[in-house]
């Protein structure tokens, strides 16, 4: 049972929006990797939150997946 408990703590902190993904073009779920920066449910495509009075998804640039894999988490 502290397994169970476990697993669902862990998957409580995970930050997760609903928004339109700028590679597969769906309304889907955006599963943070790190601060500003999202996984497409459907694709697998990695997106950057842009707020500017509302909030859109945009596509990465190379700084933007260099950012990543330094500050990424490659563990839970």
């Amino acid at each position: 049972m502290s397994d169970k408990k476990n697993l669902m703590k862990a998957f409580s902190n995970i930050d997760t929006v609903t928004g339109h993904c700028s590679y597969c073009k769906n309304e889907t779920l955006l599963v943070a990797i790190v601060s500003d920066y999202y996984r497409c449910t459907d694709c697998g495509s990695d997106t950057r939150q842009h707020i500017n009075g509302s909030i859109s998804y945009l596509r990465l640039k190379a700084e933007d997946i260099k950012y990543i894999k330094e500050n990424g988490q490659t563990e839970l």
